[in-house]
């Protein structure tokens, strides 16, 4: 996901649930000492526990806590991963990887004393999702993949469909963008972050971006980690993806997976776009597919009853 426009989600998706009703992400959490990190959890809610992976990368739980209705039947965990959040930053940059999360999950497992969990990863969250099922499938029961990628070939399309998209439509930022670039600056230079932060968020990903205004929040700390950002996906990530999500690819493995599968787009989603979501009825025959017709990126925001009901029948399986 762009770096700019995905910080300004956390601050949008963060508002949807009353302060007042469900624990506090800033206080009412604890730490896990995992892999040598401490991470920020916060958990809550009765029967089987779901784990919500965090899009990005580099963003924080926060952004999901638009789930928590799901509390009344089942036990939900979210946590900061590291580098994010209330949880620790590695010294070097280079600690941040997509198997370095993979690995803190099942750590994370292990340090709450669960056998089994369901795992929910949104966007980003899904790489570590997918990596995880196909590292350590005995330990997944249920898994959904929210507005995902499954290759390293997708989230290049998500590079190259954005910036159509906004060469068409705001083409003075465009303009702008094109001329520091002609002069050298690249995705990861903080005035190309400026540039692209001008589109406004519900243009690439939302269905309806009325339904992102006044979704804010008290400001949570370290919401979006740049510097992790551009270590995974590469320092020019927004144009050419490298490093970790240059790299991974899980299009022939995700057929052999055994557990439920729930595969979860959105119509109006430039992101994860949909002519290579529907890719998963290919890559993973066997899952669930859905896609939700009035939402962009966030269904849990743009159609949340429908997606809430349809996770809690899936959860059944």
């Amino acid at each position: 996901m762009k770096s700019v426009v995905f910080a300004l989600l956390l601050a949008f998706l963060s508002g949807s649930i009353a302060a007042q009703t469900f624990p506090d992400s800033h206080t009412d959490g604890k730490y896990y000492e995992v892999n040598g990190a401490k991470l920020w959890t916060v958990s809550f809610g009765q029967g089987d526990p779901i784990f919500f992976i965090a899009g990005g990368p580099g963003g924080t739980h926060y952004g999901l806590r638009s789930f928590d209705s799901l509390s009344t039947t089942n036990t939900l965990v979210y946590y900061d991963g590291y580098g994010r959040g209330k949880s620790d930053t590695a010294l070097d940059v280079k600690e941040y990887t997509v198997e370095r999360d993979i690995e803190d999950l099942e750590g994370l497992r292990k340090a709450m004393g669960y056998s089994q969990i369901n795992v929910l990863g949104h966007s980003y969250g899904g790489v570590v999702a997918q990596g995880y099922a196909i590292k350590y499938p005995e330990r997944v029961k249920h898994l959904i993949l929210a507005n995902s990628f499954h290759s390293f070939i997708m989230w290049q399309e998500n590079d190259d469909n954005c910036n159509h998209e906004i060469r068409t439509n705001y083409p003075e930022v465009w303009d702008t963008l094109m001329i520091i670039r002609e002069q050298g600056y690249v995705s990861s230079d903080p005035i190309h972050q400026e540039i692209y932060g001008r589109v406004p968020y519900g243009f690439l990903y939302a269905y309806n971006p009325d339904n992102f205004v006044n979704r804010r929040r008290k400001p949570y700390p370290n919401p979006f980690n740049a510097k992790l950002y551009y270590q995974m996906v590469g320092k020019d990530g927004d144009f050419i993806v490298g490093n970790d999500i240059g790299n991974f690819d899980f299009r022939k493995q995700l057929k052999d997976l055994k557990m439920p599968i729930l595969i979860i787009g959105g119509r109006f989603d430039r992101v994860a776009v949909p002519w290579m979501m529907v890719k998963y009825k290919e890559y993973c025959p066997q899952a669930q597919f859905v896609m939700f017709e009035k939402s962009g990126h966030n269904p849990q925001v743009e159609e949340p009853a429908k997606e809430f009901a349809l996770i809690r029948e899936f959860l059944k399986k």
